[in-house]
């Protein structure tokens, strides 16, 4: 039997991402979906919207075999885009009272319609966008200019952050077979704030590849904080900067990292020198992500002091902290979102009130001093994470809604 008919006869789904760019460095738990649905026999296909602006990537991209389309768009000049409506006409069967109806800029109509017409000529069946703002308005205006289903992932900002304009949410929500959001905390706002637009809301996890991921128990580690993340407000690194502050005027012996790029890395860099705390923390920037792995494996614990910042944005579940737990390194997080889900406080790791600096230093200063509780938070963190963060098992659920949805929106 060729490969051919082997895919025939097992009929695997053949779904289409939709993603404002990718790859990006910050969004591992893309990469690790699609590389979870490809190992079961998805066929996935990748629709960028927007260029490729990061130097560093995950290591797992050259595993992805989907193949990506690129649709910036945004240089391309009004002639351009009238040919793609005029194609639109000519192939997309009703494309006349759905453009009538449709609500989006000439740049994501543009890129809605040639999704739409790729879909019919490769026979993609349903397209599934990550975050509920421009990637859903493109998705949702693709399947129905190509008359397929569709569903979304919300995560964090795309769920809280102050829009000047409407993201329109919860005609995304009504109007998507089913909306995937990634923790507990998500579900019951978007319960609480869409009522019935948010009825077919569901909660997966995001997923880690506990292969690339090996417990590595607790033993001997360097007094040695590691921090991860993009130098943004919502990541809270001010805190740990003074945290820090707290514990060198007790004279504590701990040397820090924090790894990672952003527009706040000037004021940290001030912040540090301001603080006197410069030899205690080296700010190194972006990392490769095998580099973080082993800076993982060896460090005390690792901390994400998350915050809710000022325009309501705020981090749904930080895959570092997936990550640590994973390896097995004890965390240090915050009490925001649905981060307490995953740090359960003093069972799989230490979870603090946000912004307090204070705690955030007696919480890193008994993992530093407590060798003990460090071992049993690493084993509970890995059984957490085997329980309900495992990539493969959650990756199957959410094809199982696309399997539904495609069937449904067949048989209707």
């Amino acid at each position: 039997m060729d490969n051919n008919t082997a895919a025939v006869s097992t009929n695997p789904i053949y779904v289409g991402y939709v993603l404002k760019r990718y790859p990006r460095f910050s969004e591992t738990f893309v990469v690790n979906e699609i590389l979870a649905h490809e190992r079961e026999g998805a066929k996935i296909d990748i629709f960028a919207l927007g260029p490729v602006e990061e130097t560093h990537f995950q290591d797992g991209i050259s595993q992805v075999r989907a193949p990506v389309t690129r649709l910036d768009f945004k240089r391309y000049n009004a002639e351009t885009a009238w040919n793609w409506i005029r194609a639109g006409f000519e192939q997309l069967p009703g494309f006349a009272q759905k453009l009538a109806q449709a609500k989006c800029t000439v740049c994501e109509l543009t890129q809605s319609i040639a999704i739409a017409l790729e879909i019919r000529a490769r026979g993609i069946q349903h397209l599934h966008a990550h975050f509920g703002t421009q990637a859903t308005t493109v998705a949702r205006q693709a399947a129905i200019f190509a008359d397929i289903t569709y569903t979304f992932t919300a995560h964090a900002k795309d769920i809280y952050f102050q829009y000047e304009e409407s993201t329109a949410l919860d005609q995304k929500m009504r109007d998507a077979f089913t909306t995937v959001t990634v923790s507990d905390y998500n579900l019951a706002y978007l319960k609480e704030q869409y009522g019935q637009d948010a009825e077919k809301a569901v909660r997966i996890y995001n997923g880690m590849d506990l292969r690339k991921f090996p417990y590595n128990e607790f033993g001997s580690r360097e007094r040695h904080i590691l921090a991860v993340g993009r130098l943004v407000a919502k990541k809270g690194f001010e805190v740990l900067l003074d945290a820090l502050a707290l514990l060198k005027k007790q004279n504590v012996n701990v040397r820090c990292t924090l790894v990672g790029g952003g527009p706040l890395a000037e004021p940290l860099s001030s912040q540090i020198a301001a603080l006197d705390i410069a030899d205690m923390i080296t700010m190194v920037g972006p990392m490769p992500q095998p580099d973080i792995i082993e800076m993982m494996k060896s460090a005390n614990m690792v901390v994400a002091p998350c915050v809710v910042s000022e325009d309501g944005d705020r981090d749904g579940l930080p895959t570092v902290l997936l990550e640590s737990m994973a390896l097995g390194t004890p965390v240090v997080s915050t009490q925001v979102a649905g981060i307490p889900e995953l740090v359960v406080d003093g069972e799989t790791g230490l979870c603090v009130p946000e912004r307090d600096a204070q705690a955030l230093a007696d919480a890193m200063l008994r993992l530093l001093d407590d060798h003990e509780y460090c071992q049993t938070l690493s084993r509970n963190g890995r059984a957490l994470i085997e329980r309900e963060y495992d990539e493969d098992r959650n990756a199957g659920k959410l094809r199982r809604l696309f399997d539904v949805a495609v069937k449904s929106h067949t048989a209707g």
